[in-house]
């Protein structure tokens, strides 16, 4: 299956991609994407609603604003410098073990949405990633087991102002959690949908223009192996996302460097998961 979300921010509703590409309301089905929802064996449920109500529900006109693909986790984990041309690019070691970080869960929003550029900003950038949609609670779980735990995918843009990131204290969190530095969607994709998931190509171009051209074949730690060893030391809620990493491309990696600024388009893109666009603008409160 196919989830997305649709509507004004802050009251969307959840809706379906049906196989013949048609989308639907899935209003009816009378709950949202949420921790709740996957927890309580949502995907089955929502599977056997569509069965018998998909025919009939409305249809959703592809103008509409698409919503972040999942409503609000509990949490937004990271993985840093996953893929080795990035790291070598950002000229730092390949990590011995995963390299995590948070965002807060306030920077997600709409995959279409606006990027605005944080007040005070001067580099800031893109990254183009898997993310993973934890299904059941996961608690030190054997890698072994580790896709039992996994919903499905979705694609995310990693916005991060580098000098938040880098040159306030080494403290990545500050330069991933801006508002609107986490771009999810257009849609989840369950894992059956996704045929190999270790060798999807991810691109993302600035103003027309190819920045990265990747493949998750080049993950240095798989998807059964970040939920394992996330699982060692936090407890994964059904919901919750787990952003792969990106790979080489980044505005950081270019000499001299490339950062967004105002009126720059960014569109970016997974095999199976869709793509994005967002329009770049400067932040314009106090």
């Amino acid at each position: 299956m196919k989830l997305f979300r649709f509507g004004v921010p802050g009251q969307e509703k959840p809706g379906l991609i049906l196989p013949d590409g048609r989308k639907i309301d899935a209003s009816a089905f009378g709950e949202d994407y949420t921790e709740h929802f996957f927890a309580s064996d949502g995907l089955k449920r929502l599977q056997t609603w569509a069965s018998a109500q998909a025919s009939t529900a409305p249809v959703v006109n592809d103008q509409v604003r698409l919503g972040s693909a999942i409503a609000r986790p509990s949490k937004i984990i990271c993985v840093g410098l996953n893929y080795k041309d990035h790291a070598a690019e950002s000229k730092m070691a390949v990590p011995a073990e995963p390299i995590l970080f948070f965002k807060a869960t306030t920077s997600l929003c709409g995959p279409n949405d606006d990027l605005i550029i944080p007040k005070n900003s001067q580099k800031t950038d893109w990254e183009v990633e898997l993310a993973v949609v934890i299904g059941k609670k996961a608690t030190y779980v054997a890698e072994s087991e580790a896709m039992e735990y996994v919903a499905g995918y979705v694609l995310h843009n990693d916005y991060s102002e580098r000098a938040f990131q880098l040159e306030r204290g080494g403290q990545w969190v500050k330069g991933k959690s801006c508002d609107t530095f986490a771009p999810v969607g257009p849609f989840l994709a369950t894992k059956d949908e996704i045929t190999d998931v270790h060798n999807l190509r991810l691109w993302l171009t600035v103003n027309g223009k190819t920045m990265q051209n990747g493949s998750t074949s080049n993950l240095i730690f798989n998807i059964p192996f970040l939920v394992s060893y996330i699982s060692q030391f936090m407890t994964l809620l059904p919901g919750d996302i787990i952003s792969t990493g990106t790979p080489a491309g980044v505005g950081l990696g270019f000499n001299p460097q490339i950062y967004l600024k105002a009126g720059d388009v960014v569109e970016l893109g997974i095999d199976g998961l869709g793509s994005s666009k967002q329009q770049v603008k400067a932040y314009s409160g106090n």
